[in-house]
């Protein structure tokens, strides 16, 4: 049975999930009309998809563990992007702020001796790993190219390439 305390941290966590898709589906629904961004806009498509996979899992363990999800209510995100550097930017920031949420749920699973949550978590933990580098990669990438039209190009082209690659190097060094 999940604690009153953990339960409304998990509740936090899985708004912060959703808000996490919302903003990636706003990211990619900008991209989607900037002329030739297919491989960011289906990048920020699947972004979200797999933020709200990581909600439903979150609220599947609430209710499994006799608790309450609470299905949150979400503001408006970021609809408007000044350039492409930028949503990445914002991208690796929102990443950076999910790694802190989820470590922070980990020490009060600790502190409560909740070792079933804290199990739980590990994977929440290794994914953020695999989230912040792929995050700060693509954020490296784009500041190597600049403004360099033909740059843009490849990096839209090998977007997806990129996170196969984070995940196959984690894999391997796990």
């Amino acid at each position: 049975m999940l604690s009153k305390t953990m339960q409304d941290a998990l509740n936090r966590q899985v708004a912060m999930e959703a808000a996490s898709s919302q903003a990636y589906l706003a990211m990619a629904s900008w991209a989607e009309i900037q002329p030739g961004l297919d491989g960011v806009t289906n990048f920020f498509y699947q972004q979200s998809d797999e933020e709200r996979v990581h909600m439903l899992k979150l609220i599947r363990y609430i209710n499994e563990r006799g608790g309450f999800a609470i299905v949150p209510t979400l503001e408006q995100p970021n609809i408007t992007f000044q350039s492409l550097q930028r949503v990445f930017e914002e991208f690796l920031k929102h990443e950076i702020a999910v790694s802190e949420s989820i470590n922070e749920l980990v020490g009060l699973a600790l502190q409560e001796r909740d070792f079933s949550t804290h199990n739980f978590l590990q994977w929440y933990v290794t994914e953020q790993l695999e989230e912040e580098a792929l995050a700060r990669t693509l954020n490296d990438k784009l500041e190597l190219v600049g403004d360099d039209k033909g740059g843009i190009y490849l990096f839209d082209k090998d977007i997806l390439l990129f996170r196969s690659a984070i995940s196959k190097d984690n894999n391997a060094a796990g």
